[in-house]
């Protein structure tokens, strides 16, 4: 079955950096778009960034435009997150997902299955 496996969050100070990975299984890796998501406590889960099957494009959330940097590596079908000048803003629960109708990322169907998700906290 599809399961996705996060790790690499921690705690961390504001302005610090996180790299997170995602383990994927389950699925043709290499066929799927992967996103990050993120939600934070009493907020709505949220796209955070999307990279294309062959990685060559990648889409992120205003939010963290220019300070995050997603990655794959299909020979290990594993999904990365570089997090850099972090802030509290950015504490939440992170996600991953596939597209599980292709490469691309104009449309997103998402699996019903989702992991345990790694733990995020910026904070002094």
């Amino acid at each position: 079955q599809v399961q996705f496996v996060e790790s690499g969050g921690g705690l961390v100070q504001p302005g610090g950096s996180l790299r997170l990975s995602c383990a994927a299984s389950g699925f043709t890796f290499s066929s799927s778009a992967m996103c990050w998501y993120r939600q934070a406590p009493g907020k709505e889960r949220e796209l955070v960034a999307v990279i294309t099957s062959t990685g060559r494009s990648t889409h992120y959330a205003d939010s963290v435009k220019s300070r995050f940097t997603i990655s794959r590596d299909n020979a290990k079908n594993t999904v990365y997150l570089q997090m850099n000048s972090l802030k509290p803003e950015d504490t939440a629960v992170y996600y991953c997902n596939a597209n599980k109708i292709g490469g691309y990322y104009s449309t997103l169907v998402l699996y019903d299955s989702w992991g345990q998700g790694t733990q995020v906290t910026v904070s002094s």
